[in-house]
This record gives structure tokens, sequence and C-alpha cells, in this order.
């Protein structure tokens, strides 16, 4: 159920959902997040329940009372999972951590070495973590865009389903490169699953070729890219962060978190949206039009 223009509805307002990922991370990027929103353009973030800072994040909600919440699913990374290593056996290693990255996660998929039982037991804690935070859960993505892999496919959509959470990200590239080609095709089939499913996302996705260095010249880059979609409802995803927080230490990820707030903050900011005929939108606010 993507969200598109639609014949006679060219003069009306496109909306523009700019969604910070890795909520509960670490304090800075909850700080920088919820800066972006008060002061910039974020309206939505994805919440990740392994992050070590999920709980001190989850404080910082009452100064972001119309900041819309998504459940950031995620099963590769240097966290631990929620459940013991007992419970999920294929999806950790002999000390009972999960996979380094997507790609390590992709090649013990192909090798028939995760169980779909696992990931569901896994997600599913997830959810309960962030559900429990209170606020209405309004999408479903994933760390490194898993979900687009047929084997967490499943399993999101069918927490979305679970928990009444009306949408579902859908990942794209501009294509030029190998992994902007994967992820590309992975989309078409998610597209499929969740439209079968009663799930919306927006019809156009920003964000993926972007990601840790979106300043404010690839911010505007990427604007441009979806205004010229023509659709009604577009996503840029983002990561921002602070320049002087010491948990980033961890994630050797080489992204320009601070880059990303500065990108994400201010008047220019907002004016870059508005330049372009975006109206910004969180997906709480377009539930009642993705049900």
């Amino acid at each position: 159920m993507a969200l598109a223009s639609a014949p006679g509805l060219g003069m009306e307002p496109r909306q523009l959902i700019v969604n910070a990922d890795d909520f509960g991370l670490t304090p800075g990027i909850g700080r920088a997040i919820v800066q972006a929103h008060a002061d910039g353009i974020v309206t939505s973030a994805s919440a990740i329940a392994l992050g070590p800072a999920f709980a001190e994040s989850a404080r910082m909600l009452d100064d972001a009372p119309e900041l819309g919440i998504g459940l950031h699913l995620a099963l590769v990374g240097e966290d631990p999972p929620m459940l013991s290593a007992r419970e999920i056996p294929t999806l950790v290693d002999a000390r009972g951590r999960l996979a380094s990255s997507w790609r390590a996660f992709v090649l013990r998929a192909a090798r028939g070495r995760v169980d779909p039982a696992d990931v569901a037991r896994e997600l599913t804690a997830q959810a309960a973590r962030v559900v429990g935070l209170g606020r209405p859960i309004t999408h479903v993505d994933s760390h490194q865009h898993l979900h687009l892999w047929p084997v967490v496919r499943g399993a999101a959509i069918a927490i979305a389903k679970a928990h009444g959470i009306p949408a579902i990200r859908l990942p794209r590239s501009a294509g030029g490169r190998l992994a902007g080609w994967g992820v590309n095709w992975l989309a078409r089939g998610l597209a499929r699953d969740a439209a079968a499913a009663g799930l919306a996302f927006p019809a156009a996705f920003a964000g993926f070729d972007e990601a840790g260095r979106l300043d404010a010249g690839t911010r505007d880059r990427a604007l441009d890219a979806l205004a010229s979609t023509g659709s009604a409802v577009c996503e840029l995803g983002a990561h921002p962060g602070t320049a002087d927080d010491p948990a980033r230490a961890r994630y050797a990820w080489g992204y320009r978190w601070a880059d990303e707030l500065a990108a994400l903050s201010g008047p220019s900011a907002r004016e870059a949206v508005a330049r372009r005929g975006f109206t910004l939108a969180s997906f709480a606010a377009l539930a009642p039009v993705l049900r």
C-alpha cells in the first residue's frame, strides 16, 4: 500500500517524514534526535531496544511528545540480544554475540543456519520493550535494513500486525552500487508482502546511499531526488548524533553524526524542506491515511 501521487492530487501538499534511526543507542544520539525534532525537521525516530542507552533515551521522550516512535529491529551489531543464547542459538556465536553486520548475517542465512523461529522470538522480545514505552508505535524498520531479507521480513510484518503498527519502511537506493541494486531488488519483495498484509509505506525513500554522511549538501540532493518522484509521501532516513558523545567510540562506522545533526536542525533545514514543496509529517500523523 504505497502512498504515491494520484490523478487530480498534484496540487496537494506533499508530505515528508524525516526519521532518525538508532534512538537508544547512545545518550548523544538520543539528545541529538530530540534536538533535531525541537529545532529542525526530524519528525520521527526508530527506537532500538538493544541500545545501551535505551532507558536513558526513553526519559528524553517527555520533552518530545509529538515525536513519532517506530521499532528499529536489530539482529546484528555490537550489542547483545534481548534473549539468551540458549533461546536463540542460530542468531549468536559461541560467545553469545550477534552477527557483526548484515553481510555476516546473510551469509549465515544463505547457508540455512538461521532458524526463522529464533528470529521471531528475538524480534518479538525487542518489540515488547519498545511497545512498553507507552507511546503509539507508528512503523517498523531495522538496523542495517535487515528486514528486507525474507527470513526477517516475515517476522517484521507479523510483529507489525500483532501490535497494530500500520507502516513499514521500504528502503530504496539510487542504484549506483551493487549493494544499492540488491536493496532495490529485495525491496520489491518487501513491498509485495507488506501490501498483502495491509501495511503501508511511503512511496519514495532516501537515506540508504546517504547513510552517515547527510550534510547540508547531501540533504539537499536527497530532497531534490525525493521531490522529483512526485510522490505524495516520502521518507528521509537519517542518523544524527553529537560530536561530544564518548559512547560513539563503540560503533566504528565512520558516520558523521554531528554533521547530520547540523543538516537536520535550524531554519535552513526547514527552509530546504519548504522550498521543495514538502510539509513535514510523521508516520503517526499519517496513520489514518495509512490504514
